[in-house]
């Protein structure tokens, strides 16, 4: 079965942020700002590409959505970073409606509409699990007749962490957050033009069944101050430094590396 990934990075989409902006400039503008930019790609380097670079179940595709627009010297780093991962695709569009522009690309990227899929969306700054992909086939098979009769089901990993990278290391706390959106996916019947971009995620019980796994910890999402999200931005939840066994279960679950956090997160 297909698996697609699909991860906006600086997209310059109109809608789609919680940060609003009152024209395309301006988003422009508060995107591709260097501190912003370079803390993105920080993140994305220490949490993103190790986890889909480790994924035990390596057939599957990840499109990284970017804005025509974005500075050459960014979309050079985006190649070098990415350079090797075979699952990567690059994905540049000018600025349009932000559900409109990422169903397209999901759908485009179906190689055949026939046949079921399962799709998720990924945050630059978040990590999965190095299963997150063989646990999402598991799944369409632990539901199979309830994905039969089902245009979509959602498949939601509801138990993971939320960290602060940084010079430092990591500080996290282990959490259950369902219908967070990261270790989430949906599960589409073959026919079905509908994405996981049609809905909100955290509202997605609304509209179809949902398979939740609160198990093991399946999903790091960060805290840092570009998040879109005001409920990360001031999250007032307690983190405490990764323990040796911590930092053991971060690099076993979700290959992030202390070391190399704190290494990125140090260069000046």
């Amino acid at each position: 079965m297909q698996v697609i990934g699909l991860c906006r990075f600086s997209y310059p989409a109109v809608g789609g942020f919680q940060v609003e902006h009152e024209t395309i400039e301006d988003r422009r503008r508060y995107l591709y700002d260097p501190a912003r930019l370079d803390e993105r790609f920080r993140l994305f380097e220490t949490t993103t590409l190790p986890c889909f670079k480790e994924q035990t179940d390596q057939d599957y595709q990840f499109l990284i959505v970017i804005g025509e627009c974005l500075p050459k010297p960014a979309l050079d780093r985006l190649h070098d970073l990415t350079a090797g991962i075979k699952q990567v695709q690059i994905i540049a569009r000018e600025p349009a409606r932000h559900r409109r522009v990422m169903k397209q690309i999901l759908n485009d990227a179906r190689t055949d509409a026939a046949k079921p899929c399962l799709q998720f969306r990924h945050d630059d700054d978040d990590a999965v699990s190095v299963d997150f992909v063989e646990r999402l086939r598991l799944a369409a098979k632990d539901g199979k007749g309830l994905m039969e009769r089902s245009k979509t089901v959602a498949i939601d990993y509801n138990q993971g962490f939320l960290a602060r990278f940084g010079a430092g290391g990591i500080q996290a706390a282990q959490v259950f957050r369902p219908l967070l959106g990261v270790g989430f996916a949906i599960h589409v019947r073959g026919g079905c033009e509908q994405t996981i971009m049609n809905f909100a995620h955290h509202r997605i019980g609304n509209f179809m069944p949902v398979i939740s796994y609160p198990d093991a910890p399946m999903w790091v999402r960060t805290l840092n101050q570009f998040n879109d999200s005001p409920h990360a931005r001031n999250s007032t939840t307690q983190l405490s430094a990764l323990t040796p066994e911590q930092q053991g279960e971060f690099i076993a679950r979700f290959a992030i590396d202390h070391d190399a956090v704190r290494r990125v997160h140090s260069v000046e």
